[in-house]
């Protein structure tokens, strides 16, 4: 048994770490790669290099667990849709044909999308990996249906009455959650042992939609990633009922963000937590982080918890400052 699903299976509760955006644009080993590939989607498609950088943070750091180095928009892209990644901005999207995605079928997809499946297989034979999890991930249907009807981030401009379209919306959302499936099948068959289901824009959706549009459909991903004997953690970023939630939705970890009180947190909640730690204080001082992590492995002594961030390493991160951090979190008593 792996750290992390000890610790998901409450065998135990050692002093997990493995962070969200840890294989990436902080590393220096990683900018290298990254500026002779200037094609993010390219790059999340080049298996070997997907593969190398996937690791580099376990090298560096020895995490708990690697996630695989890929993008939750790999799924419109897959479906047809035009992505690509514009410096200092983000993603951006082209138009979408709702007719066209009705024509792809589960083999285009899947094909699509192989380089991803084949580094996942690369990753898993390596010796870093030894004991430790794999982590493949999903966006959840909101999110991904947000970002395909916005054509960009929210966080740069949430475009007027995108989300008017009932009819529209329904078709897409049952589009997007068949291939998310598809997505998390062909993940788990190739090696990953846990899924992650990121929820990045969860706290737009309020009301009835929230329900419908955010909980119903993650659910049916969370009971399907169930029915494969696959650990299941959710990260719905920027909602205000975690409790509501995880009584829904059912996953064994939930993943808070910055913005939870993680003391009501570990009052209300009773499966393994995951998170919250604010990514800033990696760029601030190290008493600052060492006073901020302890507050979080204080509160959560008692639970299953695994330490991680309550949102992705930020570019500008100094890595002997994750080093520290994976120190702290190891040596913690």
């Amino acid at each position: 048994m792996t750290v992390l699903q000890d610790c998901i299976n409450k065998k135990s509760n050692p002093n997990c770490i493995w962070l969200m955006r840890q294989a990436g644009r902080y590393l220096p080993e990683f900018r290298k790669i990254r500026s002779k590939n200037l094609n993010f989607i390219n790059l999340c498609l080049n298996e070997r290099l997907s593969s190398e950088i996937t690791l580099q943070p376990l090298k560096r750091f020895g995490f708990d667990a690697a996630i695989i180095f890929s993008d939750i928009l790999l799924v419109p892209h897959a479906l047809g849709q035009n992505v690509k990644f514009k410096k200092n901005f983000g993603p951006i999207l082209g138009n979408l044909n709702i007719d066209e995605i009705h024509k792809i079928n589960g083999d285009d997809f899947t094909k699509k999308l192989s380089p991803v499946y084949n580094a996942i297989k690369k990753t898993k034979l390596s010796r870093e990996l030894k004991n430790k999890d794999l982590i493949g991930f999903v966006g959840a249907p909101w999110t991904i249906l947000v970002y395909m009807l916005n054509k960009k981030s929210p966080k740069k401009k949430c475009l007027k009455n995108i989300f008017r379209d009932n009819k529209l919306i329904n078709n897409l959302l049952k589009i997007i959650e068949k291939f998310l499936k598809l997505h998390i099948e062909n993940q788990i068959k190739s090696g990953a042992t846990i899924i992650q289901i990121f929820d990045s824009w969860a706290g737009l959706s309020n009301g009835r939609d929230y329900e419908k549009y955010v909980l119903e459909p993650t659910k049916n991903l969370v009971n399907f990633v169930k029915s494969k004997n696959t650990p299941v953690i959710c990260f719905p970023k920027g909602i205000s009922d975690y409790k509501k939630y995880v009584d829904i939705v059912s996953p064994e970890v939930i993943s808070i963000d910055y913005d939870v009180n993680p003391e009501q947190i570990a009052k209300s909640i009773d499966i393994t937590i995951q998170g919250g730690l604010n990514p800033n204080f990696l760029l601030g001082s190290k008493s600052e982080l060492k006073n901020n992590v302890k507050k979080y492995l204080d509160v959560f002594k008692n639970k299953q918890y695994i330490f991680n961030l309550g949102h992705g390493v930020l570019p500008n991160t100094d890595p002997n400052m994750v080093e520290y951090l994976v120190e702290l979190v190891k040596n913690y008593k």
